[in-house]
């Protein structure tokens, strides 16, 4: 089930132009490739795929701007570069990159990305991950405490 609000996209004066002259929603970017984008809008390729992929992450259901943007500062621009990926893993290292404590919840999110990318057509949301999480990091604290 794919989310059916626009993405919201820090867009130049001058993207936006290129949008309305060549006749495309910003609902629609995530349907063009990075070098679609290059030509129809005159950006570079790096500004090609971060549009590409916070469209591409922000039509999950419940993922907004503010995670597709911790996706590609982890490196991310795409759901298949995340298929094979493991949700408690890429939370540590989101937390390592910011230096903070991140709420346990953005865990969730992490799991609902990868799983949408194995199952595109899932209307999973991430509070349906937190059961797994609590799991997964009760049973890390228990191992944890047997190598003490």
């Amino acid at each position: 089930m794919k989310n059916n609000k626009p993405p919201k996209l820090d867009l130049s004066t001058q993207e936006r132009a290129a949008l309305r002259k060549n006749k495309i929603k910003t609902s629609e970017i995530v349907h063009f490739t990075t070098d679609q984008l290059i030509s129809l809008l005159s950006i570079s390729e790096q500004r090609a795929r971060e549009l590409r992929a916070r469209s591409e992450f922000q039509s999950i259901p419940s993922i907004g701007p503010k995670f597709a943007e911790d996706l590609i500062q982890l490196g991310y621009y795409s759901l298949d570069e995340l298929r094979d990926k493991e949700g408690a893993v890429l939370f540590e290292e989101l937390e390592k990159l910011c230096g903070v404590t991140i709420d346990p919840c953005v865990e969730d999110q992490f799991r609902l990305v990868i799983h949408y990318a194995g199952y595109p057509n899932s209307s999973k949301q991430w509070w349906d991950f937190t059961e797994e999480r609590k799991k997964y990091r009760e049973s890390s604290k228990d191992i944890q405490m047997k190598d003490k």
